[in-house]
């Protein structure tokens, strides 16, 4: 028998359906202080926790934006690319 897999993108085939996005998702803009949903397209996922919730936009790094997100207690700060974002 084949043993079952615990990996991170467990339990999400959904979250990676393939969805037409629009080309203003990708050039969205935001700003420091922007309040915003992160809610990913199907490509370069980071881990799928961070699916679905709301944090504040920190700063910009490239041509993506540092998200300061709660995990529980804990603030976490992950770098998110403006597909996966939505004011």
């Amino acid at each position: 028998m084949v043993r079952k897999s615990y990996g991170k993108m467990r339990g999400s085939r959904k979250k990676l359906r393939s969805k037409k996005i629009n080309i203003t998702r990708y050039l969205n803009d935001f700003n420091p202080g922007e309040k915003v949903h992160v809610k990913f397209s199907s490509s370069r996922i980071p881990h799928p926790k961070f699916h679905g919730l709301t944090g504040f936009v920190v700063k910009k790094r490239g041509r993506s934006f540092v998200v300061r997100v709660r995990n529980k207690k804990a603030w976490k700060e992950i770098v998110l690319r403006p597909e996966h974002l939505k004011k």
